[in-house]
């Protein structure tokens, strides 16, 4: 890969931020947060997306975020304000940004005029707002010279210093100066002065290094942020020093490059000045030398296939442990003492290592959940209801893997929620609701697992109406006999849809069933809890991790099979008096006064010599997600180790109960247990407590 391939590469991983930044603060407009913050950031992004683009001339997107970035500096500056119509046309222009990066990472071009309507629009919203500046009574401009723009008349100049001393190579890095002193004068009144006493004899001229600095005087209302972002992608911050001059704060300590740099990098929102007048030090303020020891945030791109191949080395070296380890135990340990301690203390450096490598492929739900909001926006402008979304827990972190493949299925969630779920506001309001439906959608670890939750407060899911639509299609006998819990998962079914025609929304039964199989892909599940007029919620319960888990070691008849530490709540060995059979197939066991449907893993996976009674072997009593509790028995219990995770189905063949296989120490391989779908997919754990304990 060249210099250019990978300018490329990260200018569009950057991009995936960006965008996603850009429409958070577009979000927060739509919402009527049209604060200061919100208007910076969505500047910093158009404008960061502009200035790569440019680089890389990809000219027709730079000239469309050019006339993005018009707009929001006149929002920034106070000549425009925030309407839902202007909020709409925000969001369309994002879509289009968005739209344009994308053909540009895949090397193609959108449709000719694909964006000229959404540009023209901005390009005429921008006209009018300088119109209107130029046409202010004169005692409101003030003293300005004739080509410095006006701010809005509540909105303070500030009077700063750019001292510009671009490296040599400045041209060779595709960067104009030109183009900088441009989109300076964009944010005031700018007087540029050229130092060429570094030029050399036209003899020894090179037309392609840069000699010049310049001196760059800027009046303006926008603040030290603006001014730092034309020269973010252009110039390191070693090349480039900004102090503020304005004449009413001349004792006051100058706020240096530094000092933005620092402020921007801290940790939270709180650090990055919310108007243009708090960027310098207020009478008793905090000296800038402080400023500058704020925590600053370091971090380094590395490619996934790198990290990838590094959790794979990871894993063997867990595996070889383990082998070593095996080895040792048939050897008198009070003969090899030095050896021992060695290979605990190389254990314990395996499993630390382990767990760093795994803590930097973990990153925050925030970046599928952030999504979301614009989701619920345009489905409820659609369906003409009246929705909002309330999102908890989205800085929970899980394995970029599975992050990535969690947009799908929300998308599919929440879509079903605010078409089937949500009731139009006439309806809600005759069943006494409110007429603002609600959609809720966290995060959280239970368990050693993410859970994701989609709640409405709609009509329920009509059970009725599915199996009905069931039978209409073939997918379900008329005289079958269905629990709640299984009508409700009758939604899952290919090709099953409630809706009463085909939309863009839903109606083609293709949106469910995609839920479901990409979410068990990935070794989770999904379960449904609805209540009629109350609403329903669905769960999404996933590992955190699809390479290592702690597992107990369980023996049955001659296999051995793993079950994840984190499921287990304990193991006992029954009496018999306790474990109870049913009419209709099955066994429970009553615990502290309540009855367990138990699972003979020999029978389930047809293991000659297993155990055929639970008090003659253990049983596991283990979480089988929102499924409830369920016992597990196995022969014996052989030990705890942690496991490296390898695919069954990318090898052979997707298992029923089986969520994947790995190495012991001894050389074999061993199946790692899918609770919950063992649960579901085994005869024995049919019945429910309930119907036990009648």
């Amino acid at each position: 890969m060249d210099e250019l391939d990978q300018l490329r590469q990260t200018y569009f991983q950057d991009c995936d931020e960006l965008l996603g930044e850009l429409e958070s603060a577009l979000m927060a407009l739509d919402n009527g947060r049209a604060d200061g913050d919100t208007l910076n950031d969505a500047f910093r992004a158009i404008h960061s997306i502009k200035g790569g683009a440019d680089i890389l001339h990809f000219d027709r997107l730079v000239r469309f975020a050019h006339s993005f970035e018009s707009v929001l500096d006149r929002l920034r500056l106070g000549k425009l304000v925030v309407d839902p119509e202007l909020a709409s046309l925000m969001l369309r222009a994002g879509d289009a940004v968005a739209d344009l990066v994308r053909a540009a990472e895949a090397g193609t071009e959108m449709p000719d005029g694909y964006e000229n309507e959404i540009a023209d629009a901005l390009h005429l919203l921008a006209q009018v707002a300088e119109t209107a500046d130029a046409t202010e009574p004169s005692d409101r401009q003030g003293p300005a010279a004739p080509d410095e723009r006006a701010p809005a008349a509540d909105t303070p100049l500030r009077h700063y210093r750019v001292q510009l001393s671009p490296p040599g190579d400045l041209f060779r890095q595709g960067n104009e100066p030109q183009l900088l002193i441009r989109a300076l004068e964009r944010l005031g009144n700018v007087k540029t002065v050229a130092d060429a006493s570094a030029l050399p004899p036209l003899a020894s001229f090179d037309a392609e290094q840069c000699y010049l600095r310049w001196t760059i005087d800027i009046r303006t209302a926008a603040g030290l942020e603006a001014i730092q972002d034309v020269f973010d992608l252009a110039v390191d911050k070693g090349d480039l020093e900004i102090v503020e001059l304005t004449a009413q704060q001349t004792d006051a300590p100058a706020a240096s490059t530094a000092d933005i740099v620092s402020e921007a990098a801290a940790p939270t929102p709180a650090a990055v000045p919310s108007s243009p007048s708090s960027t310098a030090p207020a009478s008793g303020s905090a000296p800038a030398s402080q400023a500058k020891a704020a925590p600053t945030v370091n971090s380094i791109r590395v490619d996934l296939e790198k990290l990838d191949y590094l959790v794979n080395l990871v894993g063997e070296l867990v595996i070889s442990q383990s082998m070593l380890a095996e080895q040792l135990s048939v050897l008198p340990t009070d003969k090899f003492p030095a050896l021992s301690r060695s290979i605990e203390e190389m254990s314990q450096h395996a499993r630390n290592l382990q767990d760093g490598v795994m803590a930097v492929r973990t990153q925050p739900v925030k970046s599928v959940f952030a999504r979301m909001p614009r989701l619920v926006r345009d489905l409820a402008v659609e369906t003409g209801k009246n929705v909002r979304l309330l999102i908890s827990g989205e800085t929970t972190e899980v394995d970029k893997t599975v992050v990535e493949q969690l947009f799908d299925p929300l998308i599919h969630m929440i879509r079903n929620a605010v078409d089937h779920g949500i009731e139009s506001p006439v309806e809600r309001g005759a069943n006494g609701k409110a007429a603002q439906g609600t959609v809720r959608l966290s995060a959280a670890h239970v368990g050693g697992r993410i859970v994701i939750q989609v709640t409405d407060d709609g009509r329920g899911i009509d059970r009725a109406r599915v199996r009905a639509r069931a039978v209409e299609r073939g997918l379900l006998d008329a005289d079958a006999v269905l629990t709640e819990e299984q009508l409700d998962n009758l939604i899952f079914l290919p090709g099953l849809s409630t809706a009463e025609r085909v939309s863009d929304i839903s109606g083609r039964g293709v949106g469910m069933d995609v839920v479901r199989r990409n979410v068990e892909r990935l070794g989770g599940r999904v379960l449904i809890r609805s209540v009629a007029g109350r609403g329903s919620t669905f769960y999404l319960s996933l590992p955190l991790t699809l390479a290592v888990l702690d597992g107990m070691v369980v023996g049955v008849g001659r296999e051995t099979y793993i079950v994840p530490l984190t499921v287990i709540f304990e193991s006992l060995r029954p009496q018999a008096r306790d474990v109870h059979r049913l009419v209709g197939g099955g066994d429970v066991l009553y615990v502290r006064g309540e009855y367990v449907p138990l699972v003979y893993l020999g029978r389930a996976f047809a293991v000659p010599d297993a155990t055929r009674e639970p008090w003659e072997g253990l049983v596991m009593l283990v979480d089988a997600d929102a499924g409830g509790k369920i016992g597990v028995v196995v022969d014996e219990i052989v030990g705890q180790q942690q496991v490296v995770i390898k695919s069954v189905e990318s090898n052979y063949r997707a298992l029923p109960g089986i969520a994947g296989a790995t190495i012991l120490g001894n050389g074999r391989v061993a199946l790692i247990l899918d609770v919950a779908g063992l649960a579901q997919s085994s005869g024995d754990a049919g019945q429910s407590p309930e119907s036990a304990a009648a």
